[in-house]
């Protein structure tokens, strides 16, 4: 459902709003690093979500990325709609063009549920919400 690309952006994002409420700067490296992810795919992402505003970028010496309080309050489906756009919660399960209630493929009615659930999710929760879990050590970011 959701891109590679999406899926990095929310592991990092998640990896900036952790740290506390100190607006840390943190540089593509050690993001990169972190997330076990290419510098060059996080580089390019870091910087479309900041252009989305979803995050902030200062340059120099002691620059990088970093989360303000209020944009870690956003809700996951900022994330993916910067990322994979609007859309992404409305597309087939198998990629069909024209799937729909009057036109289904053979897993419509299952994986529109599970769709529709998976978005409310996104909406529902925030950013600020996958970083508990995660500065507890209970949820982790890379496998």
């Amino acid at each position: 459902m959701l891109s590679l690309t999406s899926k990095t952006a929310i592991k990092a994002i998640v990896f900036l709003a952790s740290k506390n409420d100190t607006e840390e700067k943190t540089g593509i490296k050690k993001v990169a690093e972190y997330i076990d992810a290419s510098e060059h795919t996080v580089g390019k992402i870091l910087q479309s979500l900041v252009k989305k505003e979803l995050i902030y970028s200062a340059k120099g010496p002691n620059g990088g990325f970093y989360m303000t309080a209020k944009q870690k309050r956003q809700p996951i489906i900022k994330i993916i709609e910067a990322i994979d756009g609007k859309g992404v919660f409305k597309e087939c399960g198998l990629g069909l063009s024209k799937c729909s209630t009057a036109h289904p493929c053979p897993i419509h009615n299952n994986y529109k549920v599970i769709r529709d659930s998976f978005e409310t999710l996104c909406r529902e929760n925030l950013i600020i919400d996958l970083c508990k879990p995660f500065n507890q050590g209970v949820a982790y970011l890379i496998g």
